[in-house]
C-alpha cells in the first residue's frame, strides 16, 4: 500500500524539477553576458547572501554544534562544486543532445547505489519504470539530435563524471537527512559552492589580467534577473525542496522525479522562445510521465542485511 506520507515530498520533488527545468532558460539568458564560472560564482554567492540574511533575522535556523561536519563537506564537494564543473565543461566540449542523454542517467546510478549504500532495493516491476522514464528523456535527446554537432570523448568523459557526482549527492543527502535538517544541508551547499566558485573565477581572472571585469555582468539587467532566479528559486528553493525530499522518500523515487524537469524546460522553451515543438516531445513526455508515476507508486523493498 502506497505510504501517504510519501504525498508532501513527491510535491516537493516535482516543484524542484519545476524550478530546474526553468533554470536552463535563465542560464542560457544569462551566458550571454558572462563566462559560466562567473555565471556559477554569483550564483551561490546571491544564495549565500539571501541564506545568511534569513540566518540573521532568523527567519530559519542551523545549528552544527557537535555535528560530524565531514559528511557535509562531502555533500557539497559532490554537488554543486563537482557536479556544476564536470556539467559545464561537460556541455562545452560535447553536443546538447549528448549532455541531455548522459545526465538522463542519474536516476539509474542512484538506483545501484542506493541498492548498495541504502540497502533500499526497488521491485522489478519498479525498474522497469524507472527505465522507462529514462528511455523517455533518451528518446526525446536522440529525436532532436539532427543536425547537432558530435561530441568529443573528453566531453562525454566530463558529462559522466557529473552524473557520478549527482548521484552520489543523492545518496549522501539521503544518509545525512537523519542528522542535519534540509536547511542545515542546504546552507552548507551554498557556502561550499560560493567560496570554491567566486575563488576559482577569480583566479581565472587573474589569470587572464581582467580582474577588473569581475563584476561587469551585475551591469546588465537580464543578467541579474537570472542570477536572482538561479541564486533564490533554483539554488536555495530547489535544493531545500530535494534535501526534503530526500529525507523522506528513497533516493530512487526522488532521483526519477528529477526527469520531469525535462517536460518543464521543453513547455518553457516552446513557450517562451518559441522552439519547435514535435511529436517526438509528447511521446518522450508520457514516457517520463509514466516512468515517474510507475515508481512513485509501487513500494520500495529494503535488502535485508
Amino acid at each position: 500500500m502506497k505510504n501517504k506520507n510519501s504525498t508532501l515530498p513527491m510535491v516537493a520533488g516535482l516543484g524542484s524539477s519545476f524550478i530546474f527545468g526553468l533554470s536552463f532558460l535563465f542560464s542560457k539568458k544569462a551566458l550571454a553576458h558572462s563566462e559560466p564560472l562567473e555565471l556559477i560564482s554569483f550564483r551561490f554567492l546571491t544564495a549565500l547572501i539571501v541564506m545568511s540574511a534569513l540566518l540573521l533575522f532568523k527567519v530559519i535556523k542551523v545549528d552544527y554544534k557537535g555535528k560530524d561536519l565531514k559528511g557535509l563537506l562531502l555533500l557539497g564537494f559532490m554537488e554543486p562544486v563537482v557536479y556544476f564543473i564536470f556539467e559545464t565543461y561537460g556541455i562545452k566540449y560535447s553536443s546538447s543532445s549528448q549532455a541531455g542523454l548522459m545526465i538522463s542517467l542519474i536516476p539509474i546510478f542512484v538506483v545501484i547505489l542506493s541498492a548498495y549504500f541504502l540497502k533500499e532495493k526497488p521491485s522489478r516491476l519498479q525498474l522497469v519504470f524507472i527505465f522507462l522514464s529514462v528511455a523517455g528523456v533518451m528518446y526525446i535527446g536522440i529525436m532532436g539530435s539532427s543536425g547537432s554537432g558530435g561530441g568529443s570523448l573528453l566531453g562525454m568523459a566530463l558529462l559522466l563524471g557529473a552524473v557520478l557526482s549527482a548521484a552520489a549527492f543523492t545518496i549522501i543527502s539521503r544518509k545525512l537527512s537523519g542528522k542535519f535538517t534540509p536547511i542545515e544541508l542546504t546552507y552548507s551547499m551554498m557556502v561550499e559552492g560560493a567560496v570554491i566558485f567566486t575563488l576559482m573565477s577569480l583566479i581565472n581572472h587573474l589569470g587572464n589580467g581582467t580582474l577588473s571585469l569581475f563584476f561587469k555582468p551585475l551591469q546588465n539587467k537580464d543578467f541579474i534577473i537570472s542570477v536572482v532566479y538561479l541564486g533564490i528559486l533554483s539554488s536555495i528553493v530547489a535544493y531545500f525542496l530535494i534535501n526534503y525530499t530526500l529525507s523522506k522518500i528513497e533516493a530512487s523515487k526522488s532521483a526519477v522525479i528529477s526527469n520531469m524537469a525535462t517536460i518543464v524546460s521543453i513547455i518553457a522553451g516552446v513557450l517562451i522562445l518559441k522552439e519547435n515543438f514535435a511529436y517526438y516531445h509528447i511521446i518522450g513526455s508520457i514516457m517520463i510521465l509514466a516512468g515517474v508515476w510507475g515508481t512513485n507508486y509501487l513500494d520500495v523493498k529494503k535488502i535485508s542485511k
